[in-house]
């Protein structure tokens, strides 16, 4: 699977990569890129399904999309990253952390979750998204995804992202809710073993902060810090997430 992506920062530098949540392409990432690409080599990339990355049918599996990052860090001859993901991401970075924990020297899990509940709920996301695209969900999304005062003070930035949402595909978008469906890694988080640091949103509705606590309390050493946020803690508090992530990898 040949993924599209972009790479940000002097070729020398120390690699840092981002991935992306559900529903979003690289580009959520330019806060976080815009301010680190001096100081390391910024990789982000579109998942599978997403944005200008190839839409095979689903669905998929997370072993199929951590497979996808693998490949691509082998195409650019990166042996050991850095990474950062949140949601979808974030699960990702679980997955490398424990089936190849050679690859990564340290994590930051934003707004994620070991497991995502009944899959019910996936199964009715999936079937929508076929149906009639995730454009006819970008409401409901947003909401859980910003905070209510960040949707007034920021309609501009809201606006771009709900710009991805009506753009993606969907049969991508209903693949990787199968993917997270399928996901439970609580028996499995202890074999993460690259120190972590956890973030979540006070207010996120989708992954509140007991999922991440159940992160952070799974993975050996891991930092758990919450933020007055939603679910795109990396948008609404774009310089605390920049910060936290500077931070930890320093």
């Amino acid at each position: 699977m040949k993924l599209h992506y972009r790479v940000d920062g002097p070729d020398g530098a120390p690699a840092l990569v981002f991935s992306n949540s559900l529903g979003t392409t690289l580009e959520m990432w330019d806060a976080q890129a815009d301010a680190l690409a001096g100081a390391w080599r910024v990789v982000r990339y579109d998942q599978r399904g997403h944005g200008r990355s190839p839409v095979p049918p689903g669905p998929y599996t997370i072993d199929e999309l951590g497979g996808d990052l693998l490949e691509l860090l082998d195409d650019l001859g990166l042996e050991r990253v850095a990474f950062c993901g949140l949601s979808l991401g974030g699960v990702i970075g679980m997955w490398l952390g424990a089936n190849a924990p050679a690859r990564v020297e340290r994590l930051v899990l934003c707004c994620t979750s070991a497991y995502f509940g009944a899959p019910e709920l996936w199964n009715e996301r999936a079937a929508t998204a076929r149906a009639s695209g995730p454009a006819v969900m970008v409401d409901a999304i947003l909401a859980r995804w910003f905070g209510e005062g960040f949707r007034a003070e920021r309609p501009d930035e809201v606006e771009r992202i709900a710009e991805m949402l009506r753009e993606m595909p969907g049969e991508g978008y209903a693949a990787c809710c199968e993917a997270i469906r399928d996901w439970d890694f609580r028996d499995r988080l202890g074999e993460v073993r690259a120190p972590t640091l956890v973030v979540a949103g006070e207010h996120d509705p989708a992954t509140p902060p007991t999922q991440a606590e159940v992160i952070a309390g799974g993975i050996p050493g891991a930092r758990l810090s919450i933020l007055d946020s939603a679910h795109l803690a990396n948008i609404e508090r774009a310089d605390e997430v920049t910060r936290l992530i500077s931070e930890h990898l320093a």
